[in-house]
């Protein structure tokens, strides 16, 4: 287990190497001057001069990637053109948003799809398992943008129950941080439950064809007690490597959702930091984002074992 994590953390780390260069060489690509940008209408050739340099951006494109690199390895991420505050702190103060989001939609979502999903296999061909499979093809075809603003217009148009936008922090208060939290993990989770109904049916219906469940059955153990003591725990395996992949996506930002709902999170400030040609803090969100996910990859995979002792990792 050791030498698999260790291996797997070398992995991580040369992924991460990589993607600093791409994400370093693409933006370098995209129209647009950051500095100019900053000056606005304020524009003087001095100061322009003046600030380039002080960023750095008058060097050789190998010199700046080197230099950033050098100073990334130590946990210094750069300064923030537009805002003047260090990237890590921005970075820092917008995860706990993001967190909140991600692990909210991922609940709903399995909330969801775990019970329908499990009865759309038990039940298979009957109205149960038509619904679910209709529920699942219209949640993956409908964008969750369009969900969150059919859910703002329900929910605050026609009654004014919930918050349209804004972010409370949970630690300040919980019962405002659920009424802000609850449209934003809904529209996502709606997705969420949809794309992993269908994969929950296809992992029992796949167990449930299995010789070892015709086994327990020829033996007089029932219905029940195979679904809960085997079916299910067999099934998890598949399911958590999709979960585990969305909520690694989740946590990376869902950019379109957090701008609908001025949620103040990774995603919203990446899109900020395009809009701004903000490099810095375009940089240091795209490798949070990487490390995030590969982080919870490996996550998953140690869990594979956890759920199966047969799995062994080497």
């Amino acid at each position: 287990m050791g030498r698999y994590v260790a291996r797997r953390v070398g992995q991580a780390a040369l992924t991460l190497l990589g993607v600093t260069i791409v994400v370093f060489l693409l933006i370098h690509l995209v129209p647009g001057d950051p500095v100019r940008a900053g000056l606005g209408t304020r524009f003087d050739p001095v100061v322009y001069a003046t600030l380039r340099h002080r960023a750095g951006l008058d060097r050789p494109l190998l010199t700046q990637y080197v230099t950033y690199l050098g100073h990334a390895v130590t946990g210094d991420l750069g300064v923030s053109f537009n805002s003047g505050v260090p990237v890590r702190e921005l970075l820092w103060q917008r995860l706990p948003a993001t967190l909140s989001l991600a692990g909210t939609s991922m609940l709903t979502g399995l909330a969801i799809a775990l019970p329908l999903g499990f009865l759309a296999a038990v039940r298979r061909g009957t109205w149960v398992d038509q619904g679910a499979r209709l529920f699942s093809q219209l949640g993956i075809s409908i964008p969750d943008f369009w969900i969150g603003i059919l859910l703002i217009l329900l929910f605050t148009g026609t009654g004014g129950w919930l918050p349209p936008s804004g972010y409370v922090p949970l630690t300040s208060d919980a019962t405002q941080w659920a009424r802000h939290v609850t449209l934003p993990a809904l529209a996502i989770g709606l997705t969420v439950a949809a794309v992993n109904t269908m994969f929950v049916r296809s992992a029992v219906l796949e167990q449930l064809g299995q010789d070892y469940v015709r086994a327990a059955e020829a033996k007089g153990i029932g219905p029940v007690a195979i679904l809960r003591r085997h079916v299910l725990r067999n099934s998890l395996v598949p399911i958590v490597t999709v979960s585990g992949l969305q909520l690694a996506g989740l946590l990376g930002g869902v950019v379109v959702i957090e701008v609908l709902f001025a949620w103040p999170g990774l995603g919203l400030l990446t899109y900020q930091a395009v809009q701004a040609r903000d490099y810095a803090v375009l940089q240091g969100a795209v490798l949070l984002v990487a490390a995030v996910f590969l982080a919870v990859n490996l996550l998953v995979d140690l869990l594979y074992a956890v759920i199966d002792p047969r799995i062994t990792l080497r």
